[in-house]
């Protein structure tokens, strides 16, 4: 997706549906100095836990089947109405909450997105500069706030990203565009 290739990589809860449990992969010779082959021995109190090596079995099982992809393709169509949304709520009082105008960003990578609050006219957001520049204008907490209001839980904070999951249907997304075009508005207020 990004190109990048990494010599060695962990996954956390994110493979077993929520349950504890853990993986790490790599490249041949990176894994290969661990035991048996190697001389450094890994283990822990949960490994080969049978509940959640199952859960991660079924996981990387309904990944393989394209749902991943699937996923990623709805988050991809949801994120510009999201932005387009927000834009549109803040648009109809520039300026109003006591600021300059403002704009909404909403990056995606895969089937992840963030949300982003900026100076009107201020670049895309791509880097820790970028993000603590929106994070400073204070409306990602409000934001955060009129959603828990209406139901919808995000992540608190402005430099967090959501991460739905295949349980998020079309009513999951449809809900949280109706609940951010009412924070919009209040965010504008």
């Amino acid at each position: 997706m990004t190109g990048v290739r990494p010599d060695l990589w962990c996954f956390g809860k994110v493979i077993g549906g929520g349950l504890p449990v853990g993986a790490v992969g790599g490249r041949a010779e990176v894994l290969s100095v661990l035991a048996p082959d190697g001389p450094v021995y890994q283990a822990g109190t949960l490994s080969g836990n049978p509940l959640a090596t199952a859960a991660g079995a079924v996981v990387l099982e309904t990944l393989d089947d394209g749902e991943l992809a699937h996923l990623s393709a709805r988050v991809g169509a949801f994120a510009p109405r999201l932005e387009a949304v927000l834009n549109d709520g803040l648009g109809r009082h520039p300026g109003a909450a006591g600021g300059p105008p403002a704009v909404a960003r909403v990056p995606v990578v895969g089937p992840l997105f963030g949300v982003f609050f900026g100076p009107a006219g201020a670049p895309p957001v791509t880097d820790y500069d970028g993000a603590s520049a929106a994070a400073a204008t204070g409306l990602y907490r409000r934001f955060f706030h009129a959603l828990l209001r209406r139901g919808v839980a995000v992540a608190p904070g402005p430099y967090e990203v959501a991460f739905p999951s295949l349980a998020h249907g079309d009513h999951e997304f449809e809900r949280t565009l109706e609940a951010a075009e009412e924070a919009a508005t209040e965010l504008a207020d």
